[in-house]
């Protein structure tokens, strides 16, 4: 059987609040997929699909799930842009 080490890391709420305050200036786009569907057989192939679209509702768990290839939201390329200034 396998030891696993846990890390825990704890932060303070207030850094974690200042955190969050820098976040809400970016736009987060998510672009192609990089899922590697030919790992099991050693090769690397992609899919193609090009954007990530969600296939439900925001707030639901389809809105992580892509509706053009069925990956998850996080096996597509993460574009962070400069939000438009007021």
């Amino acid at each position: 059987m396998k030891k696993r080490q846990v890390v825990m890391v704890r932060r303070d709420a207030s850094a974690s609040d200042n955190n969050n305050n820098n976040n809400n200036n970016n736009v987060v786009k998510y672009g192609e997929c990089l899922k590697n569907h030919a790992a099991n057989s050693g090769g690397y192939a992609v899919d193609g699909c090009r954007e990530f679209m969600a296939s439900a509702a925001e707030g639901t768990t389809g809105a992580l799930t892509c509706a053009a290839c069925g990956c998850h939201r996080n096996f597509h390329r993460r574009k962070e842009l400069a939000a438009p200034s007021r």
